[in-house]
């Protein structure tokens, strides 16, 4: 999902045909939610690697930064909080012997500022693991993984499948806010200042179907979800971008507090646990993960570059 900034990254609830107008409009009924409790979290202590999950485990909820971006984390038509990293929490949050969660949802590029603000407890939004991010929060280990896609025209008349194709084509590119798909452009000799930034995969996709631009970068994820109902956009094949000359694979991931490791580490244990028992793939499914997307990438690998 790797810029310095941003990561990118269904339930019965769940219809990939939202529109941005719906998906704010959640938003802001779980803002409203969130604001009706404490504004901000309690300072940890650092001691120890942190006293957050005692605390957590006392109060019987966890508050989750989202940024509203399917399948990730995001708030459906029913003001219901869903997504794959949501459902995961409260897996994990169950077994760590905290029963509740609770969305405060916030745009992609403040979800770490906002983290280590103490606005919430965990990032719960796909990120992912990058060294820049890993110099400002700790990661639990990926609970997936993903290649990169484009939403283009129906037909892909541009046959644009690489970034290199996009540059060769002089194809007008488009990605969200703080999606690591900036970076992968401009790795492979896209001027950044050229690319057109939106909020989101719907503002991308609707980009592409009005001719603005003619490709839209996600993950493989994103992007065939936003197109699923479209008449006039398509997915292109994933792909692996290239980045430093080699073909990357990204992670994604839970963000801690940097003093909170005693929730990371205790949050990765069960993670494991789901990872072997099968669990996990089957909590992800729903929300259109495939074997091809589970992971044994870990944290500090991806913290390393």
């Amino acid at each position: 999902m790797a810029p310095p900034l941003g990561n990118d990254r269904h339930t019965s609830g769940h219809t990939p045909g939202h529109t941005r107008r719906a998906l704010l409009a959640g938003v802001a009924a779980a803002g409203a939610l969130g604001a009706a409790g404490c504004s901000r979290v309690a300072t940890a202590s650092a001691a120890g690697g942190g006293d957050l999950l005692d605390r957590l485990k006392a109060q019987g909820v966890v508050r989750l930064g989202i940024a509203g971006e399917i399948p990730f984390g995001y708030i459906d038509r029913d003001g219901q909080l869903t997504g794959e990293a949501p459902k995961l929490a409260e897996a994990i949050f169950k077994r760590l012997g905290v029963d509740e969660v609770q969305p405060v949802p916030t745009e992609f590029g403040s979800l770490i500022p906002g983290l280590n603000s103490q606005q919430f407890d965990v990032v719960a939004a796909g990120m992912y693991v990058t060294p820049e991010r890993c110099e400002q929060v700790i990661f639990a280990d990926p609970d997936y993984q993903v290649l990169d896609a484009f939403v283009v025209r129906k037909g892909n008349p541009k046959g644009l499948h690489t970034y290199k194709d996009v540059i060769a084509k002089k194809a007008k590119f488009a990605t969200g806010t703080g999606y690591a798909q900036i970076q992968h452009a401009v790795d492979a000799g896209y001027k950044q200042s050229d690319i057109l930034i939106v909020p989101d995969q719907v503002a991308g996709l609707n980009a592409v179907e009005a001719g603005r631009v003619d490709v839209f970068a996600g993950t493989a994820l994103t992007t065939r979800a936003v197109v699923r109902k479209s008449a006039k956009a398509e997915s292109t094949r994933p792909f692996a971008p290239l980045v430093d000359g080699k073909p990357r694979i990204d992670g994604g991931a839970f963000a801690f507090r940097p003093t909170e490791s005693k929730l990371r580490d205790a949050f990765n244990v069960e993670l494991h646990r789901l990872k072997r028992s099968g669990e996990l793939f089957r909590i992800l499914r729903p929300f259109g993960f495939t074997k091809a997307e589970m992971t044994d990438l870990t944290a500090k690998e991806l913290c390393s570059g």
